[in-house]
């Protein structure tokens, strides 16, 4: 979502800037890591990535599906989604809004009114932060 999926290692976080705007416009919302970069990256490294205003809002990373319990049995073949899930239920925030902002639409449920897919090719672009800003707002 920060960098087009298959580009040169040059191009990672090019996406980035777009993203911080989009939530230097939504104030409300704060940032839970699911990208797989966590799985090779502490939390403080993952926030060093974001500018420091931003960084603050970076709460947290979802935990590693392979580790998680009592996943329902309708999200056993949705890992990303399963992941969300399992983060929000564990901090108390299954009550609240959410949006999942990601490339890749097999890893959630189909029609998941809590996802933002975003093209993969491009990652996130001018033209689809000004939809995830309406959205976000709407929520």
């Amino acid at each position: 979502m920060i960098h087009p999926e298959f580009c040169h290692e040059s191009k990672h976080l090019c996406c980035l800037p777009v993203f911080e705007n989009v939530l230097r416009r939504c104030t409300g919302w704060d940032v839970v890591i699911t990208s797989t970069w966590r799985l090779q990256r502490s939390l403080e490294s993952l926030r060093s990535l974001f500018s420091d205003d931003v960084a603050s809002r970076v709460l947290d990373v979802t935990p590693r599906f392979a580790e998680l319990h009592d996943v329902p049995n309708s999200l056993l073949a949705y890992e990303r989604e399963a992941e969300c899930n399992a983060w929000l239920r564990d901090n108390d925030r299954m009550v609240f809004p959410w949006l999942a902002i990601d490339d890749r639409s097999w890893l959630f449920r189909p029609f998941n009114r809590s996802v933002f897919l975003v093209d993969g090719r491009t990652g996130l672009t001018a033209v689809t932060a000004e939809e995830l800003t309406e959205r976000l707002l709407s929520l």
